[in-house]
C-alpha cells in the first residue's frame, strides 16, 4: 500500500511572488502618500501667502505702506519702507507655513513688486519651500492678485489650482 502525501505550506515560488505583488504595492502607496503631503504642504503655503496678504493691507491702511521684510532662515528682518526701516520688538506678521517656527515647511518674505517703484503701490509676497520641490518652487502672489511660481512644471494648475 502507498501512502500519499498531501502538500502543507507555500513553495519558495509562491512566495516570492506574493513578496514581490507586496513590494509594488507598497511603492505605488509610498508615492502616492508622499505625494498628498506635499500638495498638503503646498496648500499650507498658499494660505499663508493669503493671510500675509490681508495683514500686509491691514497694514498698509494703518501706515500707507506695505511691509517689505526677508526671511532667509526663519528669522524675518524689516528693510526699509517708504523712507522708513520699522523696528519691532516682536515681528508684526505670521512669516511661516504650518504651526510651527521651529520646522516650518515654507518660510514668507515680502518685497515691492518688480513692476512698480514704490512700496504703497504693490507688494508681492513669496513662500519659499524648506524641501526639495522642483516643480513648483517657490509660491508668489501680489497684492493685486497676480499668481505665480518659480519651478519646472508647465502646468499652473499645480501651483495654484
Amino acid at each position: 500500500m502507498k501512502l500519499k502525501k498531501t502538500a502543507r505550506g507555500f513553495t519558495l515560488i509562491e512566495l516570492m511572488i506574493t513578496v514581490a505583488i507586496v513590494a509594488i504595492l507598497a511603492k505605488v502607496a509610498l508615492g502616492a502618500y508622499q505625494d498628498s503631503i506635499l500638495k498638503g504642504k503646498r496648500a499650507q503655503a498658499r494660505a499663508a501667502i493669503n493671510d500675509l496678504l490681508l495683514q500686509e493691507e491691514r497694514y498698509l491702511t494703518q501706515r500707507n505702506c506695505y511691509l517689505a521684510f526677508t526671511n532667509p532662515s526663519g528669522t524675518p528682518s524689516a528693510q526699509a519702507s517708504c523712507g522708513v526701516t520699522p523696528t519691532f520688538t516682536t515681528f508684526p506678521f505670521k512669516t511661516f507655513s504650518g504651526d510651527s517656527s521651529s520646522n516650518p515647511a515654507y518660510l514668507l518674505s515680502a518685497a515691492a513688486c518688480s513692476n512698480t517703484v514704490a512700496l504703497s503701490d504693490c507688494v508681492q509676497v513669496t513662500a519659499t519651500p524648506q524641501f526639495t520641490d522642483t516643480a513648483v518652487g517657490s509660491l508668489q502672489m501680489t497684492s493685486t492678485g497676480v499668481k505665480s511660481c518659480t519651478g519646472t512644471t508647465t502646468n499652473t494648475r499645480l501651483c495654484w489650482p
